[in-house]
């Protein structure tokens, strides 16, 4: 076994190897390099590696939770740049709404898609209206957690839905 990759009688931890490098030939002031390589990754870093690839694998699928996790910390930003960006935010709230109505005078739906129109306003609306209300008030303060949990679930059963029909 060559000297670069044999373990050495050093004190090291338990299960690890410590490859040592030797001294360059153009640099004879440098000190070499030392390498420290664990035997086996952590639990920590199996069950993190698992959960990453998990959610890279549904990403996705995932779409709405992504956002709505944006979201989350975004009005937690704006909440404490100043409450007043709340107020610049419900406006928005109107826009899901007016958007429902133009697009039923342009193009009039019935059944189905009616309902997901419908659908897509109201939730859209509510989620505007809690961006400008946690924006206001803070994404934690009151019944926002709880509005925020029920838009998620809602937004990503939609999703879900959509994209197993298309």
């Amino acid at each position: 076994m060559s000297s670069r990759t044999r373990t050495r009688t050093v004190k090291t931890a338990a299960g690890v190897h410590t490859i040592r490098i030797p001294r360059q030939r153009g640099r004879r002031s440098a000190q070499p390099f030392v390498v420290v390589v664990p035997e086996h990754p952590s639990l920590t870093r199996e069950a993190l590696g698992f959960v990453g690839r998990a959610l890279w694998r549904f990403r996705g699928s995932l779409a709405p939770t992504g956002f709505a996790v944006l979201a989350l910390v975004v009005t937690a930003l704006l909440h404490v740049l100043g409450w007043w960006s709340g107020l610049v935010l419900a406006p928005l709230a109107a826009a899901p709404a007016l958007w429902f109505v133009l697009i039923q005078r342009r193009c009039p739906a019935r059944t189905s898609a009616l309902a997901w129109r419908a659908g897509l306003a109201v939730l859209a609306t509510l989620a505007f209206a809690w961006a400008a209300l946690a924006a206001g008030f803070g994404p934690l303060a009151g019944p926002l957690p709880l509005l925020w949990l029920l838009i998620l679930i809602a937004a990503q059963t939609a999703w879900l839905i959509v994209r197993r029909t298309h």
